[in-house]
């Protein structure tokens, strides 16, 4: 028997109902810092704690002890985020990269039965209950960037096809950075004009996209008529959307398409999904899928979080068995929201980028 397959770590499963959430925690502070499982990276940054997460890290209260490591995260070497528990020859992770908004990207791992759990979760959700599968046109970032990475599993899983685009949202930031708006608009032009042609020449049901694109998407008369002829679901995410322009885009631009949103971070490897039974003129409320993925809304000046209703800084954590990142105060202000009966952290609603973070200008661009 190895570490691996070991049934202390059934838990751990990301298909396995984690039960008890701070046995769970337990369970995965146990595995993250054991010398024969904790990858590199934490058993290296546990000799810099001035506490031990093995003894100290109970509950989920707890996970504020730790440091936000995740800017560690743009130089190390990738392998060091690997736990040992998963042998001497680990299964390949995929890695992706965080935007690079607030400077080098961050990079993440996914195990492969993190990824197959996540897949599972997605064809569960709202962008695909409920209808029959449909080719995807995924008009998004590529090269190293999460978000229309996984539909790849996808459609293999619903044996249907992926269309893409060519995007690199890191040139859009230093063009709108350096003052070039117009060569900002043009490369937006570029990206729908790839769409457009994928849009006219093939069967698309559902467009997976972020703000900028969709608004551009309907400056675009031909555009905006293929989607609302062609798509069933326009599912959004990356950058933020205020209620007035969602409601713009669902009742003026797109009446004919059901779109669904969520609020995710690669640093967290997941997504917080939108409450459902709320109208579209409500502000969306997100949800995590806790305890794997918990939020605290905090004031950022003093760390303590904020009443429910008020606005405050987003502090995330993810803890699995592939990765663990806690207390990581992410670039957003949201306003805190009670989580659904049986869930424990915060949801969110209205999320929105600071102006600066780490001393860095905050640039959403197209993503």
């Amino acid at each position: 028997m190895t570490e691996a397959t070991d049934p202390r770590w059934a838990v751990l499963d990301p298909a396995t109902d984690p039960g008890d959430p701070d046995a769970y925690l337990r369970t995965a502070v146990a595995w993250h810092f054991g010398a024969d499982t904790g990858s590199p990276f934490w058993l290296r940054r546990a000799k810099e704690l001035d506490f031990d997460p093995l003894t100290e890290v109970r509950t989920f209260d707890d996970l504020k002890l730790f440091p936000n490591v995740v800017d560690e995260w743009r130089d190390i070497p990738v392998e060091d985020l690997i736990p040992r528990g998963y042998g001497p020859n680990p299964p390949a992770p995929r890695v992706f990269e965080s935007g690079g908004t607030t400077g080098a990207p961050k990079r993440a791992i996914l195990m492969p039965e993190w990824i197959e759990a996540s897949i599972d979760r997605m064809l569960n959700g709202p962008q695909f209950a409920g209808r029959a599968p449909s080719n995807i046109l995924v008009m998004t970032p590529t090269g190293p960037h999460k978000i229309g990475c996984m539909y790849d599993y996808v459609v293999q899983r619903q044996n249907t096809i992926k269309f893409c685009i060519d995007m690199d949202p890191r040139w859009v930031k230093k063009l709108i950075a350096s003052g070039q708006k117009d060569q900002a608009d043009a490369y937006v032009e570029h990206v729908v004009d790839q769409a457009e042609h994928v849009l006219e020449s093939q069967d698309v049901g559902l467009l997976v996209t972020t703000p900028p694109l969709l608004r551009a998407c309907a400056r675009r008369p031909r555009v905006a008529e293929l989607i609302n002829s062609k798509v069933e679901v326009v599912f959004w995410g990356g950058a933020h959307m205020t209620i007035d322009e969602r409601f713009e885009l669902q009742h003026v631009h797109f009446p004919n398409v059901r779109m669904v949103s969520r609020y995710s971070s690669i640093m967290i490897l997941e997504g917080a999904t939108q409450r459902q039974g709320l109208g579209s003129d409500d502000d969306i409320v997100f949800d995590t899928p806790s305890p794997v993925v918990t939020f605290r809304v905090v004031d950022p000046e003093t760390g303590e979080t904020v009443p429910y209703g008020q606005r405050g800084q987003v502090v995330m954590n993810h803890v699995s068995k592939g990765m663990f990142v806690p207390n990581n105060l992410e670039r957003d202000t949201a306003v805190r929201v009670p989580a659904p009966e049986g869930r424990i952290g915060d949801s969110v609603s209205s999320p929105a980028p600071v102006d600066v973070f780490g001393g860095e200008t905050v640039i959403e661009g197209i993503y």
